[in-house]
């Protein structure tokens, strides 16, 4: 099974792809983002693997933000987190990891979740922000509206909206940010 989608960025020029294909033991989120950045152009390849309970192995990023090269490995086991082999301290109880570049990584943290609608789940991740470089926690909560709506909020960053659902899973419509278009 995989499925593909294609977005399009509502609050600047840039479009990002990605494919999630089943495979042996679990699934492989992998896409491109390129887009206009305060830093200059940015073109981002990125991926996650997550085991078969959709909890995050190993994510990994490479491209260029403006001038600067970015390549960035993920590693998560029974030791917790390590960014670029460095150990990632407070976020040991974190099982998802969200790229804050692309509407891409909320499919996993749908799936695992797979609330039911009127469901509600508050769900920290390990987010991945290009400007500072680092992992930090960022609460989310997700509230399933309807078969194909969640609302959804994550007040640190702040962002709040109502995120509608394409039938393959990705996000359709991240209001303000991002448009499926294929």
């Amino acid at each position: 099974m995989s499925a593909f989608a294609v977005w399009e960025r509502l609050d600047r020029p840039g479009r990002d792809a990605a494919l999630l294909e089943a495979r042996a033991g679990g699934w492989l989120l992998r896409g491109a983002a390129a887009f206009d950045h305060e830093s200059g152009s940015a073109v981002v390849a990125y991926e996650v693997e997550v085991n078969a309970r959709l909890e995050t192995t190993r994510g990994a990023l490479s491209g260029f933000l403006g001038d600067a090269t970015v390549r960035r490995e993920i590693l998560r086991d029974d030791r917790g987190w390590r960014l670029d082999g460095v150990p990632a301290p407070g976020l040991r109880h974190l099982v998802d990891l969200d790229y804050g570049f692309t509407p891409a990584t909320n499919v996993l943290q749908l799936m695992r979740m797979a609330l039911a609608p009127g469901g509600k789940a508050e769900l920290s991740v390990a987010w991945l922000d290009l400007d500072s470089a680092t992992l930090t926690e960022l609460p989310q909560s997700y509230e399933r509206r309807a078969d194909a709506s969640y609302w959804y909020e994550a007040p640190t960053v702040p962002y709040r909206a109502l995120l509608e659902i394409a039938p393959n899973g990705f996000v359709r419509s991240y209001p303000g940010l991002w448009r499926l278009v294929a």
